[in-house]
């Protein structure tokens, strides 16, 4: 398997040409909050369970300054967050395991600073702490975004569950799924 993905191939996620067509997906731009992913292991991290590495290179242009806010622009907490979200559904795909990624909640959540225009590059750093693989397919993680090497976001317990589609036809996940 590979161990790192350039923005080529995290837009075929997006589009269902990188793994099967009825695994799981990255969203597509804008709503993709990373430009590659630099590492990711099944046994590494803290846990032993898995390590996720993934960059974003920050413009002044990047579309969520415009409008957060208006004069005072800033990446919304909650992107970082998704961000988070979104590599620990990838990494499950990347595990070849079945279904369509829904971010599940959070413990601890803190946000220490912020990224503005002015900063160069975010990282993400995610360490696995526990994979769920019976009827639940689910993993657990401890993450982190550092600007420009400084830690300013935290979250711990971030869960995601891959779900399978009853009908593949309206887009709805399977019963008891959550968006």
């Amino acid at each position: 398997m590979a161990d790192s993905f350039s923005y080529g191939q995290l837009i075929a996620s997006g589009e269902g040409k990188l793994f099967t067509p009825d695994s799981g997906r990255l969203p597509l731009p804008p709503m993709l909050m990373f430009d590659r992913i630099t590492h990711i292991d099944s046994d590494g991290g803290a846990h032993g369970l898995g390590k996720i590495r993934a960059e974003l290179d920050v413009r002044p242009d990047l579309w969520f300054f415009d409008c957060h806010f208006q004069g005072d622009p800033v990446m919304p907490g909650c992107l970082g967050l998704d961000a988070m979200w979104q590599l620990i559904g990838f990494y499950l795909t990347w595990l070849q395991l079945p279904g369509r990624g829904r971010a599940l909640g959070a413990g601890e959540v803190k946000f220490t600073g912020e990224v503005g225009p002015n900063v160069k590059l975010v990282t993400y750093e995610i360490d696995i702490k526990r994979v769920i693989k019976r009827k639940l397919v689910m993993a657990i993680g401890d993450a982190r975004l550092l600007a420009d090497g400084q830690e300013i976001y935290a979250a711990n317990d971030l869960r995601v569950g891959l779900f399978k589609r009853e009908d593949g036809k309206d887009g709805s996940p399977a019963a008891g799924a959550t968006e």
